[in-house]
């Protein structure tokens, strides 16, 4: 009720400097006295007009007291011979060519603009959260049952994380089911998985299952440019879901405002710190909050306060994994419901040749296909246009356009060739899907392997293996061309980075043993590279560079052993491309087939 009043006397300010603003442009013309031209002519023979302003019909004037007049003139030949004898100063000035709303205009215009002013400031602040003096609401949305209803039928491909938010709606549904037994429904749960996995959709799909108020805000909504807001709107934020218990809120990329907290960067005082304070506090506190749970999602829970993840606050992490491939189909069918697809597709064939999608990808790869067969005017989506919004998803689109001399491109189809070959030779390396000369996305030419099951780790062969495939393309450039180029770049790069991780991440190293260099825990508001930790020596330093450097000159030597001996069977690869410009599968198995006896791998290329 003080809010209240303290807003009315505010208004009412306002309104009476509106009317003072009013008054004082109008007080000029209220002074000047108007008077008939018949006072004005008597005033004159009695000499008590002192000087006159003519302005067409207007006349404006100041007796010899020196008070103001104001009167109109009809059309008076002998005016002017009056004033000259009786020595009265003339000022004459053209006549106004003013229309009637042009006068209205700048009588009222500062007026309305006034009220105009004040009726946007009336609505600002009658309105919701992030406008004029409520910049400290929160700005979650409250989900009503119209807004995309998105059901659990509606997520596939991540079954375990389903039953554990099924729970969560189960027990807001029928609570003593749970707490008969003394059992007490977690206060927060946290969704964490990669991009493109499904997290969100999961919580889209408990505020569709669920019968009670979903309030949803993204992380980045807390913090403003205004020190403390932050802290407000969480806190605003509770107070909506005390006031609609039970209820769930979902806050989105809670990274934002959930990172550690001490990391030097600007004192105790730091706007995310209070914000994050302010979040422990509401979450599990002094004072309970019964009935709202907190349903959070991040890819980076790495990063995440120690505070915020203990139970009682977050007493669930449901892990939102990459679909296998059961998954996979399961996805790929949910995503085709809406489009028109050719008896002929098999999802089971397209989940096999996309290991490591997500269901993002999966639903892109959906789209990309019902575009790439609405753009070829056909009715339903078939087998080919999945293969082809493949290719494009992982490889990027053509680039027939680009003008490339036969000399790059020779280049080009024996770099390819050496991929292909040295995989195909090494044993147990994923079978080559399709080998490419035609510039896509970046790149001038690719390699595309399909393995035949998931992998969710590597031994060290598999990686000295990829280390020499990935040195292919180099090595064969070497052998056949006579020179080197600068198109082994990103595979100079990957190759590194592998090595590397195998000597100081993975223990893959004879010399250096089973031991981890460099520790990962950095300041986590730094950039990735400063947050790494050198922990040991010069001396390690130099041995983790030899032993680099070995493993990568032993695949290197192993790779071009390897390409000397095929060297047959690698040019008739490259003489191919350069006329097929792309080979698939079958074309390297008949390549392969047409050499001789059948290589280790034959088996895995035989299924591709």
């Amino acid at each position: 009720m003080n809010q209240f009043y303290k807003n009315i006397a505010l208004w009412l300010v306002i309104f009476l400097v509106m009317i003072l603003l009013f008054n004082m442009m109008t007080q000029q013309e209220q002074q000047k006295q108007s008077i008939s031209y018949t006072a004005f002519v008597s005033a004159l023979d009695e000499g008590r007009v002192k000087e006159v302003v003519i302005q067409g019909s207007n006349i404006q004037g100041t007796y010899t007291d020196d008070t103001s007049f104001k009167t109109f003139a009809p059309s008076d030949p002998e005016l002017i011979q009056q004033l000259r004898q009786r020595q009265v100063v003339i000022e004459a000035k053209p006549e106004e060519d003013r229309s009637f709303w042009m006068t209205m205009l700048v009588s009222w215009g500062p007026i309305l603009l006034l009220i105009a002013v004040w009726i946007f400031f009336m609505r600002q602040m009658q309105g919701g959260g992030g406008k004029a003096m409520n910049f400290g609401k929160s700005r979650a949305r409250l989900l009503s049952d119209t807004q995309g209803m998105v059901t659990f039928k509606d997520v596939a491909g991540v079954d375990e994380a389903k039953e554990e938010l099924e729970e969560i709606v189960a027990f807001l549904k029928d609570p003593k089911k749970f707490t008969r037994l003394g059992g007490r429904i977690p206060k927060g749960v946290l969704l964490v998985g990669s991009p493109g996995t499904g997290k969100t959709l999961l919580a889209r799909a408990i505020a569709g299952e669920a019968d009670v108020p979903f309030f949803t805000i993204s992380g980045s909504d807390f913090v403003e440019m205004f020190v403390g807001v932050g802290a407000s709107r969480v806190r605003d934020l509770f107070a909506q879901g005390k006031k609609n218990a039970p209820c769930i809120i979902f806050i989105d990329e809670i990274d934002a405002v959930g990172r550690h907290r001490g990391a030097g960067l600007g004192g105790g005082h730091d706007e995310r710190e209070q914000t994050l304070n302010q979040l422990l506090v509401e979450m599990d506190g002094f004072e309970s909050n019964e009935g709202v749970i907190l349903i959070a999602a991040t890819n980076r829970p790495d990063v995440l306060d120690p505070a915020l993840l203990r139970p009682g606050r977050f007493d669930r992490q449901v892990v939102v994994p990459r679909p296998d491939i059961k998954g996979r189909t399961t996805i790929l069918s949910v995503h085709a419901r809406k489009v028109p697809m050719s008896s002929e597709v098999n999802m089971e064939t397209v989940a096999k040749g996309t290991p490591g999608f997500s269901g993002a990808d999966l639903a892109n790869l959906i789209n990309e296909a019902a575009l790439l067969a609405a753009r070829a005017n056909k009715e339903l989506v078939d087998m080919q246009d999945l293969e082809n919004a493949k290719d494009k998803v992982l490889m990027g689109a053509e680039r027939r356009s680009l003008v490339i001399t036969e000399k790059e491109k020779r280049v080009t189809a024996y770099h390819e060739a050496g991929h292909a070959l040295v995989a195909l030779k090494t044993p147990g390396g994923d079978p080559v899907h399709k080998v490419s000369i035609i510039p896509r996305g970046r790149a001038l030419g690719v390699t595309m392997y399909l393995p035949t099951e998931e992998k969710y780790s590597q031994n060290r062969e598999e990686l000295l293996n990829t280390i020499c495939a990935l040195l292919g393309g180099r090595v064969a450039e070497e052998v056949c061309i006579g020179t080197i180029t600068t198109g082994a770049s990103n595979d100079i790069e990957r190759v590194t980075t592998i090595a590397r991780k195998m000597v100081c991440e993975w223990g893959m190293s004879d010399r250096l043993g089973a031991l981890a260099f460099g520790e990962k825990e950095g300041e986590v508001f730094l950039a990735k590279d400063m947050g790494h930790v050198k922990n040991y020596s010069e001396a390690t330093a130099e041995a983790i560079d030899a032993e680099i450097q070995r493993i990568v000159t032993d695949c290197y030597d192993r790779t071009r052993a390897l390409l000397k001996d095929n060297a047959a069977l690698l040019e008739r690869m490259a003489q191919e491309l350069l006329e097929k410009e792309t080979i698939d599968a079958e074309d390297i198995k008949r390549l392969m087939h047409d050499e001789g006896p059948p290589v280790d791998n034959a088996v895995a290329t035989e299924g591709v």
